[in-house]
């Protein structure tokens, strides 16, 4: 095959007129397609990151059934504190932390104002580990040498009408069934990139909360691990040594339904703009090589008449498709990468989507992955496209091809 891709790239260099206009628009659409699914990976690693760096962690551990019943019996799914297997958990080499949560309802009032409220009991000391997706927009975040301190979503706060510094009243059932208050002070407003959360929700130190609810324990720990990308295997390994216990590990990625959907819908997307530049790179490919099999008819007609099989006409062809689409993907990825960094440095402002608080400014996260699967599409649709003209040069008629420029 050797000699045949030299005899192609030969052809490929001697017809530029053709060969240009060809790579040229092979290189922009994977370039295209780099930056499109660039953008689309960090929107993706974006949501990822600040899901599970506003609270949820990478594996969330539970009692057995809690994700299912623990709503409706939220007290019989409490976890005692400084057991053997929560510190064997603990001390797991991937696990960064591992922070306490109990989970509450209840009413919130000020004055003479009085709204419900979803709360968390969380550890401050450890809760900074979390602090990347949660944003305080007025005052500040929880202080573990501060009992009372509250933090609130921002929408909570305006209905509300609290301000750091404001003190308020919190109204829970508690598990013996009564009803407890305490008085917090408020001592900042948070916005995450959930706006119905940042609505209804508050924090508190998890002392307030198992006061405020007379308990021990905690519902759920919430744990971060030095990567992301080791969350499926700490998963895998974490099931396997506690399977036999009451212990239940969820990933990030199952309690996150709207990322799972959002995720899906944009795999969707870049399907689609991957099958409309396949089909540019199928067009472009196409007219060139068609092109060059009219232009080339007299010496397509005196190769054969030499000898050269059919076969062989075949192969330079396609070679010559299988060039064309190699030379421009490569160019195309080396382009994308260059767009990307250049797109990631100057920022892509983007406003609050559906169901966000705030505006962010994106970026292009362009992989090695990206580039590949955009250098392999241009390199089979580019051999694809040159399959049709390869074969109509290889049936041509010896005697029809000599005379064709006579």
């Amino acid at each position: 095959m050797k000699k045949y891709f030299v005899v192609a790239w030969k052809n490929v260099v001697r017809h530029r007129r053709r060969s240009v206009p060809a790579a040229t628009s092979i290189a922009a659409g994977v370039a295209a397609l780099i930056v499109a699914a660039g953008f689309i990976e960090w929107g993706l690693w974006y949501g990822r990151e600040s899901l599970i760096h506003s609270g949820v962690g990478h594996i969330r551990l539970v009692l057995r059934d809690y994700e299912t019943k623990g709503l409706s019996d939220p007290f019989a799914y409490l976890m005692p504190e400084g057991t053997s297997a929560l510190q064997a958990i603990e001390s797991t080499p991937e696990v960064r932390t591992m922070a306490p949560k109990v989970a509450f309802t209840g009413l919130i009032s000020k004055g003479e104002t009085t709204i419900s409220f979803i709360g968390e009991g969380v550890a401050p000391d450890k809760e900074r580990f979390f602090s990347r997706g949660v944003t305080i927009t007025h005052g500040t975040s929880l202080d573990e040498s501060d009992h009372r301190g509250i933090i609130m979503g921002q929408g909570l706060a305006a209905n509300l009408g609290a301000k750091p510094g404001d003190t308020v009243v919190l109204l829970a059932n508690t598990a013996s069934g009564g009803i407890n208050a305490v008085e917090a002070q408020v001592r900042g407003i948070f916005a995450t990139v959930i706006k119905a959360y940042d609505d209804t929700a508050l924090r508190v130190p998890i002392t307030v909360a198992r006061q405020l609810l007379r308990v021990s324990g905690s519902h759920s720990y919430a744990l971060l691990l030095d990567d992301t990308s080791h969350t499926e295997s700490v998963l895998a390994s974490l099931r396997k040594r506690f399977a036999g216990s009451v212990l239940e590990f969820v990933s990030w990625h199952q309690l996150s339904d709207f990322y799972r959907k959002t995720a899906e819908l944009f795999s969707r997307q870049i399907d689609v703009v991957r099958t409309i530049i396949g089909a540019i790179i199928v067009l472009s490919i196409s007219n060139s090589m068609m092109m060059a099999v009219m232009e080339r008819t007299s010496e397509i007609g005196t190769s054969m008449a030499l000898g050269l099989r059919r076969s062989a006409i075949l192969r330079l062809f396609l070679c010559e498709g299988l060039l064309l689409g190699s030379i421009g993907g490569v160019i195309g990825v080396t382009l994308g990468f260059a767009l990307a960094a250049l797109l990631s440095a100057i920022g892509i402002p983007m406003p609050p989507a559906p169901g966000m608080a705030f505006g962010y400014t994106a970026e292009v996260r362009a992989t090695w992955p990206i580039a590949l699967n955009a250098l392999i599409l241009s390199v089979l649709t580019a051999l694809a496209a040159s399959v049709y003209p390869a074969w109509k040069a290889s049936r041509m008629q010896i005697v029809d091809a000599l005379r064709q420029n006579r």
